[in-house]
């Protein structure tokens, strides 16, 4: 991972959650607030929240009373999940780092964490992090990305991006998002945080875009992927893009766009 790889500042925000939201994110929002309403808290961390997509899915369904603390390591990601946040249930909000979290043990019955892991320069750390917040017998659940390959709106924009810069392509998405996928390197970094019960289970969904442009600004101007180029080449950006565009028209065609995902969804008992 390089210093980039957490930079979601400026227009990304904006850009991550209008188009790689709904692209990817909204269903598998879904399926951890389901996990998590099963349960039923009384008080809820979550780790890492983006721009705010899991809240939207889950703030509704915890019980009036249940204390549900939301964070993230960015603040302009931050700001953005607060004002997109219905009125309804209290939220607390707070900028925090997964590897030093501002709380104190056995603070939370739940601690959640969507597509955030594989942004934690030392994963054990984090989970060690959240393992101490976690009352005895707690529950820790985190979503990871399944390697590239399979994914395919993501490989085709980081093949796209790699022709338009074959000697120092572009590799954020491959490098970061779907660089924590190893079922026995998860097992080991739980276990060296204190965890011992442990499933991970592979979710497979349809991803689903009104048009190739769709997916492809979704990844090169909603993600660090736009940092990348950027660094690389400022004014080269939409054709990146356009270049983008055409490769996943190419690989599903033109109008909407549907393609597989993949992720992984793990559960530790503390």
């Amino acid at each position: 991972m390089t210093s980039t790889d957490t930079d979601f500042a400026g227009s990304i925000p904006e850009f991550y959650d209008t188009y790689l939201v709904p692209l990817i994110f909204d269903e598998y929002a879904v399926d951890l607030a389901d996990r998590v309403a099963a349960i039923a808290p009384r008080s809820v961390l979550e780790i890492a929240a983006g721009s705010g997509v899991v809240p939207r899915a889950l703030a509704g369904r915890l019980h009036e009373d249940t204390r549900y603390v939301v964070t993230d390591l960015n603040q302009p990601m931050l700001d953005h999940a607060a004002r997109r946040q219905e009125p309804g249930h209290a939220i607390e909000w707070r900028q925090a780092d997964a590897l030093d979290l501002p709380f104190a043990e056995n603070s939370f019955e739940v601690v959640i964490c969507q597509y955030g892991v594989m942004f934690f320069p030392d994963k054990a750390k984090g989970h060690t992090e959240a393992a101490r917040v976690l009352t005895r017998g707690g529950t820790y659940i985190f979503s990871v990305w399944d390697r590239i390959e399979s994914n395919e709106l993501a490989a085709a924009v980081t093949d796209a991006a790699a022709r338009v810069f074959p000697d120092d392509p572009p590799r954020f998405l491959a490098r970061t998002p779907h660089g924590y996928f190893d079922h026995d390197a998860i097992r080991a970094d739980l276990a060296r945080a204190g965890f011992s019960d442990i499933s991970i289970d592979t979710v497979e969904k349809t991803s689903t875009a009104p048009s190739p442009r769709h997916a492809a600004i979704a990844y090169c101007q909603g993600t660090p992927l736009r940092t990348e180029i950027e660094a690389r080449d400022r004014d080269l950006l939409e054709h990146v893009t356009d270049v983008a565009t055409a490769e996943v028209e190419r690989r599903h065609g033109s109008g909407t766009v549907s393609a597989g995902i993949r992720a992984h969804v793990v559960t530790a008992i503390k």
